[in-house]
């Protein structure tokens, strides 16, 4: 095969990129077209373990659920992953090579660019159709020198780019001639044409602000998303805090916001829980009243742990547990709970070790390599199937594992404290699988917690969206584009 390729770009964070490559992925999977998502680079601290024993973006990984594909870490082969203001962990085809500062990424761009360009090749060897999710917005001047991620890679690869930008957030017209006039000649004509995204009420009181972008741009609107109320799609980083309406008889679970939180999409399912009350508290912010306190997964735990204390947090933990409360930990916050954290080789920050929370009798160890693998077993709490994956750099050992709240065959994973009331592991996705997330809510204090079905409420979400996709794109239209520009 020789995949023709096309790429969404966005006029900023946010503007609907993800949600429209994952529509035109289920729309051509629907169709019988062998599709695959791209995205050259990533930044995020939401991640997914692939098939082939990588990591790759969240996003990504939704992406390829859309296209009917096991995740790959070709669909996204540079992820960055920030752990500190100004520093990255580089991921390079799901494996990371190193902990970069911005000036020595920006130097490494030559080499992250073949990664990338290997990358497209192998994909489009097998595929038809590539759709490509651009990052950010392609008119940030100070990011174009070397750029991989938006107009660098469309130059690269000659690919038709369609610009998308969200209406709901206002200055849609100058989001998108501003981007338009930021570009070069070359990167202009590349954009064949936008997609309006969120918009609400009466499409034809629009109709005169799209007659005149077209003719101010030369260039065609190929669609109008509406907003679709209550839709779900796991968020490539951002924190989506919106909350499903709950009885009175709900679970309080509340999370606190790490600076570096990671795979807060382990949370989803219980957002979108009828009997769940979530609640993520942010820094400074009053910690309410919970049946459950998560700790939550961190890209710098001895930092974030640092920061948790600041806040008061391990004195508000230990008045919780003494109220009876549960708590659970999970990756980064299952090594918060044990006695000890060592980072020797300056893994996530600079060498050195901290104590941990001392809840649990265990300590970690942060080595180089990391364990990414995903995994299937049963919850010891009734063996109850559970499945997830693992991404941690840390190994844990202690008493505390001896009494394992997740077993896999001969080999197990995490904690349950001998009086149960704290529980901890490094499995990302316990709440997906509905008989998992029935155990873990009883455990916690709910009783007939009757657990949606995630994973099936999540490819329905899929669906609804290439509904609504397939219905206000121009589809016809966009064929053309790719095959002109294929």
């Amino acid at each position: 095969m020789n995949a023709a390729t096309l790429m969404i770009q966005g006029t900023t964070s946010d503007a609907g990129k993800s949600t429209l490559v994952t529509a035109l992925c289920r729309i051509y999977h629907r169709r019988g077209i062998a599709v695959a998502p791209f995205k050259p680079q990533n930044m995020a601290l939401n991640s997914a373990v692939t098939a082939d024993g990588g990591e790759i973006g969240r996003a990504q990984a939704v992406q390829a659920q859309a296209a009917g594909l096991a995740p790959h870490t070709d669909m996204n082969p540079v992820l960055l992953k920030p752990n500190s203001d100004t520093g990255s962990q580089v991921i390079i085809h799901g494996r990371a090579i190193s902990s970069m500062e911005a000036e020595q990424y920006h130097d490494y761009k030559k080499v992250a660019m073949e990664a990338v360009l290997t990358s497209h090749r192998r994909l489009a060897a097998r595929h038809q159709r590539i759709v490509v999710e651009g990052a950010g917005s392609p008119a940030e001047i100070n990011l174009r020198d070397g750029d991989i991620a938006n107009m660098g890679f469309a130059e690269a690869v000659d690919c038709p780019v369609i610009l998308v930008a969200d209406i709901d957030k206002g200055g849609v017209f100058a989001h998108l001639v501003g981007t338009l006039a930021l570009l070069s000649p070359s990167e202009r004509a590349r954009v064949r044409g936008f997609v309006i995204n969120r918009f609400r009420g009466d499409l034809a009181l629009l109709e005169s602000g799209l007659d005149w972008l077209a003719r101010e741009t030369g260039k065609p609107v190929l669609g109008v998303l509406p907003y679709l109320h209550g839709f779900h799609l796991e968020a490539e980083d951002a924190i989506d805090a919106r909350q499903t309406v709950v009885d009175q008889a709900a679970l309080r679970v509340v999370v606190p916001v790490l600076p570096r939180i990671s795979n807060h999409t382990d949370f989803d399912p219980l957002r979108l829980h009828p009997r769940v009350d979530l609640r993520f508290v942010p820094p400074d912010a009053p910690i309410p009243p919970a049946d459950l306190i998560i700790l939550p997964g961190s890209k710098s735990v001895r930092a974030d742990l640092d920061w948790l204390r600041r806040q008061g947090w391990d004195r508000a933990i230990e008045r919780h547990l003494r109220y009876g409360g549960k708590l659970l930990g999970i990756c980064g916050g299952l090594q918060m709970l044990g006695a000890r954290i060592d980072d020797s080789a300056g893994i996530e920050s600079s060498p050195g070790g901290s104590a941990g929370l001392g809840l649990l009798p265990l300590s970690t160890e942060l080595r180089p390599e990391k364990q990414l693998r995903r995994r299937e077993g049963r919850l010891t709490l009734g063996a109850e199937p559970i499945a997830g994956y693992e991404i941690h750099a840390g190994v844990s050992s202690g008493p505390a594992l001896d009494r394992p709240l997740v077993r896999f065959g001969a080999d197990s994973d995490g904690a349950i404290s001998d009086d149960g009331q704290i529980a901890a592991t490094y499995l990302h996705g316990l709440f997906d699988r509905p008989e998992a997330c029935d155990a873990l809510l009883r455990w916690a204090g709910l009783e007939a917690p009757a657990s949606p079905d995630y994973i099936a409420l999540r490819e329905a979400e899929i669906d609804r969206l290439a509904d609504t996709a397939e219905a206000a794109l121009d589809l016809e239209r966009i064929e053309r584009i790719l095959a002109a520009g294929h």
